[in-house]
């Protein structure tokens, strides 16, 4: 695979920092969008721009024909059963809050558990927080092993008769574990809990099949996708999305309104309240065409050697630390001794370094790691050998520059 001719794909790359060619390490936060992606957000405006569903005109049918297309690639890339099991969202975020707020808050009781990790997005901490709150169910926590991996020995051992839901990212932003969300979910219904999973970190780089892993809940984002922002996708299975009142009201999820009663529409518009996202629907349909002509199973196999390469080099400098298991996906966290983070990544900027610096959302997983923030490197589809060369050079130079100064 010719991943140097991916690259020209994406223009933004094109360009200097500082000075400086750009080096973008930084898609775990929001991926690059490739011409194809571009050119489909920028044709829906110029030709037929136009609400979904409601008219019955020309632009309205190609706008709707747009968008349930985009549901319809979506189903086939994570292998839903039905395209009533994909709902458009705001992104993963939104998604999991559909989960806690609609699943959750029905079904939980005092004495019931929620399950989660120490390495989770604040995205899927929060949510559950709070339905915990609601609902007088207990939030608990499947330990971490040394390197920040999952042993299914101590889920088994926190996962009850009293669990109804575990909820895990199955890449961790952070970390980067790859964790064996088809096992908790085996382990999960065992005990008869569903599994949610947070698929913002894993969907972009590998390919998803929600009915091999037969999770209950699958939420992602497009921007990390090389998508649109403000997009993203909630799975659900059919039989539980049935059973949920919507977590928002209003427009699009609208069957009959009367003066004291209203009813909803079938899945999937029943979550999908006002004017739907259409432009980042579409653009989440070409992206998704993008990355099947690329393949995911490519892209996996080109950010693991990156990865594997970033590691290999980043460990030649002094003072370095690097958090999470050797066997990774293509993101390498680190520390630079006695440099802040946030001085290391002004260092790299000026040196049109991208990468992001601070807490990553995961502030009880930087917690348990004992630091209050890290620094991230970042890989997709259209980073190089070239690029991780240049972190480095960068990393040495910010260690100089840091021991010379002080």
């Amino acid at each position: 695979m010719d991943f140097s001719y991916i690259r020209k794909q994406f223009p933004i790359l094109d360009q200097k920092v500082n000075g400086k060619d750009l080096v973008y390490l930084d898609s775990a936060a929001t991926s690059q969008k490739p011409l194809a992606v571009i050119d489909a957000l920028s044709k829906y405006y110029r030709e037929y721009n136009s609400n979904v569903h409601r008219g019955v005109h020309t632009l309205g049918t190609k706008a709707t024909d747009g968008y349930e297309g985009a549901r319809e690639k979506v189903r086939r890339f994570i292998n839903a059963s039905s395209t009533e099991e994909v709902i458009f969202t705001r992104g993963a975020t939104t998604a999991l809050n559909i989960v806690a707020l609609s699943y959750a808050r029905a079904n939980l009781k005092p004495g019931d558990e929620i399950v989660i990790t120490h390495m989770e997005h604040h995205a899927n901490v929060i949510p559950w927080q709070q339905a915990a709150k609601a609902t007088g169910a207990q939030l608990k926590y499947i330990p971490l092993q040394e390197d920040g991996t999952i042993s299914l020995e101590d889920a088994e051992n926190t996962i009850t008769g009293n669990t109804k839901i575990v909820s895990v990212m199955q890449v961790s932003n952070v970390l980067g574990s790859i964790n064996p969300v088809k096992e908790l979910a085996a382990i999960a219904h065992k005990n008869g809990a569903i599994m949610a999973v947070d698929g913002a970190q894993s969907t972009p780089h590998m390919k998803v099949d929600v009915q091999d892993l037969d999770c209950d809940f699958f939420a992602f984002s497009a921007h990390k996708m090389c998508g649109p922002t403000g997009t993203g996708v909630l799975y659900g299975k059919k039989a539980l999305l049935e059973n949920m009142e919507p977590a928002e009201f209003g427009g699009e999820m609208i069957d009959f309104v009367g003066l004291y009663e209203s009813t909803w529409k079938e899945l999937p518009w029943k979550f999908e309240a006002g004017t739907p996202i259409i432009a980042g629907a579409i653009g989440l349909g070409a992206a998704i065409d993008f990355l099947e002509e690329v393949g995911l199973d490519n892209i996996l196999e080109h950010e693991h050697k990156l990865a594997a390469y970033a590691m290999e080099k980043m460990s030649e400098v002094e003072g370095l630390t690097i958090y999470g298991p050797k066997e990774r996906a293509g993101l390498v966290t680190f520390n630079i001794e006695d440099v802040h983070p946030h001085d290391v990544a002004t260092v790299l900027d000026a040196e049109g370094i991208a990468v992001r610096a601070g807490h990553h959302c995961a502030q009880p997983l930087m917690k348990w790691l004992n630091v209050s923030s890290t620094a991230r490197a970042s890989f997709y589809l259209y980073n190089t050998e070239e690029d991780v060369d240049q972190l480095v050079s960068g990393l040495i130079k910010t260690k100089e520059y840091f021991t010379n100064v002080f």
